[in-house]
């Protein structure tokens, strides 16, 4: 099993090697690989041209490492996306030919914050409608979702019930959800929303904060999401200017 040395350096080459492993299923997901004095004895390495290789591949999310476990294949993403598409997550599971589905945790009136009324420019005592779900693909629960409403927008009966607020606002509202501006930020473990996920300790969170408006730039929904890291993965298509 040891690797062809050529003219690259060595961990170049175990990290293609690993790679390679993994990708024909020797290393499956989630799977433990041997430990460090195994692997670098099997690929004919020193230990320490292996760890620089499982350190970039650490940050390549390619593998995780348990401190006081061991080394494991890390899982491939679900859901991928171009962070620039404004696409509901009810949509994201669908394309990835899963059936998604909602777990309702909560749904009610409340008054706009300070912070509320400033980013949906509405009336410091303003109510809100605030609604607390966790999305799910193929009944595994995969988004944490807290979305914040105007009241005013739906005078009539509200369906807190509707999976996608994308389709609400286009058949109830009296104008569409026609563009976002969103900040991705980055969580370890979090308290309240790992374990609704049914995270393991190691797996990170990706929040995507997201300010929604219509076509006349009026902000109409302010959306909080927590994505599992391990399930979902963004992307951005930046062209040169």
């Amino acid at each position: 099993m040891s690797i062809k040395q050529d003219n690259r350096h060595l961990y170049l080459q175990v990290i293609d090697r690993l790679k390679k492993d993994i990708e024909e299923g020797i290393y499956k997901e989630k799977e433990k690989l041997p430990s460090e004095f195994e692997l670098a004895k099997q690929l004919g390495v020193s230990r320490a041209t292996l760890r620089e290789a499982l350190r970039i591949l650490e940050e390549e999310n390619v593998i995780i490492r348990r401190h006081g476990v061991g080394t494991f294949v890390h899982s491939k993403p679900l859901f991928m996306s171009g962070i620039e598409q404004l696409i509901s997550v009810t949509d994201m599971i669908i394309n990835a030919g899963m059936e998604p589905g909602t777990i309702f945790l909560s749904s009610a009136v409340m008054q706009a914050t300070e912070e509320d009324a400033r980013r949906l420019t509405c009336a410091p005592d303003a109510e809100l409608m605030v609604i607390e779900r966790v999305r799910t693909a193929n009944g595994v629960p995969v988004v944490y979702c807290i979305d914040k409403i105007p009241k005013a927008l739906f005078p009539g009966q509200f369906d807190a019930g509707q999976e996608s607020l994308f389709t609400l606002f286009d058949e109830h509202a009296a104008h569409p959800i026609s563009h976002a501006v969103a900040n991705i930020e980055p969580y370890g473990w979090h308290e309240k929303v790992s374990p609704i996920l049914e995270c393991e300790p190691e797996t990170a969170l990706l929040a995507l904060k997201q300010l929604h408006y219509t076509e006349k730039d009026v902000p109409v929904l302010y959306s909080v999401n927590y994505f599992r890291a391990d399930k979902f993965s963004f992307h951005v298509l930046r062209r040169r200017m």
